[in-house]
Formats: C-alpha cells, sequence, structure tokens
C-alpha cells in the first residue's frame, strides 16, 4: 500500500493533530490553485518504504459526512495507557480509554479522534522476544 487519503475541513488543525498527538511528521505538502486543494502527506518513515497518510483539503468544501464503512486509523504504542493519557492531555478527545480488546483480553486498546471526526486506534505493541 501507498498510502490512504482522507479529507479535511482544517489542514492546520489536522497536521497539528497527526504530527504534535500521534508523533508523525510533515513528508510533503503541495498546493493546487486551479484544482483548490492542498494535499499533504504525513507518516512515520518515507512514503517509498511506509505506507503514509495523505490528508486532502479541498478549500470550498467545509463539511463531510464520515461514510459508514470507513473503520478507523490504526497506530501501534509502546505504552497505551501514557500514549492515551498523553493525547488526551494534548487536547484530543478520547472516545473509549485504554483497556483490553472484547474478545482478547490479550490486546489493549484505546481510540481517539482527530479534528475531523475520523476515529484513530491506539494498539498496545507486544515485545517480541528473540
Amino acid at each position: 500500500m501507498l498510502h490512504t487519503m482522507l479529507r479535511v475541513r482544517d489542514l492546520d488543525a489536522s497536521l497539528d493533530f497527526y504530527q504534535r498527538i500521534c508523533g508523525m511528521r510533515l513528508l510533503r505538502r503541495m498546493d493546487f490553485s486551479e484544482g483548490r486543494f492542498t494535499l499533504a502527506f504525513v507518516g512515520y518513515g518515507e512514503e517509498n518504504d511506509t505506507t503514509v497518510l495523505e490528508l486532502t483539503h479541498n478549500w470550498d468544501q467545509r463539511e463531510y459526512t464520515i461514510g459508514t464503512a470507513y473503520g478507523h486509523i490504526a497506530i501501534g504504542v509502546a505504552d497505551i495507557f501514557a500514549a492515551t493519557q498523553d493525547a488526551a492531555a494534548a487536547g484530543a478527545k478520547v472516545t473509549r480509554a485504554a483497556g483490553p480488546l472484547q474478545g482478547d483480553r490479550n490486546e489493549i486498546i484505546a481510540f481517539i479522534e482527530d479534528p475531523d471526526g475520523y476515529k484513530v486506534e491506539l494498539i498496545q505493541h507486544k515485545a517480541t522476544t528473540a
């Protein structure tokens, strides 16, 4: 996979969320004045090495309906309780506190919400041993 695209109302708020709260970095940003839109690509690694997130801001569109088929973005974290607490302290809306996944007590998850209402699942990374 190359990227996942989300349409966002306020690009600055979305960039702040994905960079400051989720720890991604801005990889590139392009304004298309003829088409009246901006694309911003964010991620944890370079586009040629990892899947990234494309944030699309259509300058004249202010509202979107999140489709019922869309689920969420998932991000692995080392300490889910600290990550959830840090996200909340930074202003993110926590929609599900950190805790076990129903049906799999070993999977610890939480959900936060971005400025447009998209769900971001935080998943506790399991330590691996060689």
